[in-house]
């Protein structure tokens, strides 16, 4: 059985509404990217960081995963299938795909500040001020600029491994996740999904210019061919 490798990022979850960072009207328009996405952020003001991550993972209640995403757990019943991303939502486990790497973390976890105690809370608001089970204060289970991607060794083992590679809904231009292509096999195939002009990493990069679900439907009939 073949296995395909999915790297995804936000573009992956545009479609089921959830607002890209990036992008035109995107979040990073309200809020300064180092005051809620960077561990220096936290030190500085804890309490925004906890209303910001309490919206966001409101926000999963009001979404749904999409035909992309739906499409890639299909996929599962042909080919074993690895799911690399950097978004924090819950996506592609509620789409039904079974093995997901979070590089970025998780939003509907919390932990301690050392990160050794991890709780599942689902998208429940955690109340400024609240505390781990260790004394510290609790914070969103998410790797924030300035802070070590724990999970990126696993993953270019993975992607290392993989027949076929799959990029969608990621400029690839943020490291370490920019760097797991780098890992691919020589032979190993590798597709490229996104409606936008993105480089593709070398010129054998098969690509495809579509939104992912759209996208999605095209590679699936492909891979039926290979």
């Amino acid at each position: 059985m073949k296995h395909i490798v999915f790297l995804t990022g936000a573009g992956m979850s545009a479609e089921s509404g959830i607002s890209t960072f990036r992008d035109s009207g995107g979040l990073w328009e309200q809020y300064d990217v180092m005051e809620v996405a960077s561990i220096d952020g936290w030190y500085k003001n804890p309490d925004l960081m906890i209303r910001f991550y309490n919206e966001r993972r409101a926000q999963l209640d009001e979404v749904a995963p999409n035909e992309g995403h739906k499409i890639i757990a299909s996929l599962e019943k042909s080919f074993k299938v690895t799911i690399i991303t950097q978004n924090v939502d819950n996506l592609h486990e509620r789409a039904g795909s079974s093995n997901i790497i979070h590089l970025h973390g998780e939003l509907t976890k919390v932990c301690n500040e050392s990160k050794s105690e991890v709780y599942d809370i689902g998208t429940k608001a955690v109340e400024v001020g609240a505390r781990a089970d260790d004394g510290s204060r609790l914070r969103p289970f998410i790797v924030w600029f300035g802070e070590a991607v724990p999970l990126i060794e696993k993953a270019a083992n993975i992607v290392s491994n993989a027949d076929i590679i799959v990029i969608i809904g990621t400029s690839m231009q943020v490291y370490p996740a920019a760097g797991l292509i780098h890992y691919a096999k020589r032979d190993a195939k590798v597709f490229l999904i996104d409606p936008n002009d993105v480089p593709a990493p070398s010129s054998s990069v098969e690509i495809i210019k579509e939104k992912a679900s759209v996208g999605m439907r095209i590679l699936a009939e492909r891979l039926t061919k290979l």
